[in-house]
């Protein structure tokens, strides 16, 4: 395999940076109750991670070690706000229910390991397909919490009725657990748990 491909691919099952890495878990709880709002959060952290780790990579030669983390803050920082904004004028409604959690992408743990980790030791186009591949992989985490907790906990996908509830004359009883934070450590631990009964080599000996 190739390093672009494995830079690409690699995040998604062989180190997620949620399930491996356990990086980003925050977010994970927060935004996740609707499939739509884990959606946009996906793709607003991939977009931020893969432009950080193209930005940082191409001047990470011009970058002095002694200031080289406050450049990175600044760069991702900038990053994040251009992405608020963008939700702001396009998708406003959805904007409003992320709330402060656009703005903590700033602080999200994958954006600046990644930064520091790889794009400060490859080049850019390697750079920008990590943080693709990385920005992937913490999406695919929070799609799969995100169907389970808005299926189960309102019987709706993307605001669509999936399971008619009963007090709309249907059929199916809502799990407020699933509307809860704690449900989504539960599925979280879930993925984990089918990640690594898929790819055992993932479990940590004793």
């Amino acid at each position: 395999m190739s390093k672009a491909n494995e830079a690409l691919i690699d995040p998604l099952f062989d180190n997620n940076p949620i399930a491996l890495q356990v990086l980003g878990i925050c977010s994970a709880l927060a935004v996740t109750t609707k499939l739509e709002t884990a959606t946009v959060m996906a793709i607003a952290v991939t977009a931020v991670l893969a432009l950080s780790n193209l930005s940082i990579s191409i001047l990470r030669n011009y970058i002095p070690p002694s200031i080289r983390i406050i450049v990175q803050l600044t760069i991702i920082a900038s990053l994040v706000i251009v992405t608020d904004q963008i939700l702001k004028a396009y998708m406003f409604e959805i904007s409003k229910q992320l709330s402060v959690f656009v703005g903590l992408i700033i602080t999200n743990c994958i954006v600046m390991g990644r930064a520091e980790a790889f794009a400060m030791q490859n080049g850019p186009r390697l750079s920008f397909i990590d943080g693709i591949g990385n920005g992937l992989g913490y999406g695919l985490v929070l799609l799969f919490v995100g169907v389970f907790r808005e299926l189960f906990g309102a019987g709706k996908l993307f605001g669509i009725t999936i399971l008619p509830l009963a007090s709309n004359g249907g059929w199916y009883m809502p799990n407020g657990l699933m509307v809860l934070s704690p449900a989504a450590f539960f599925l979280i631990g879930v993925f984990i748990w089918l990640l690594r009964t898929w790819k055992p080599e993932q479990v940590e000996e004793d």
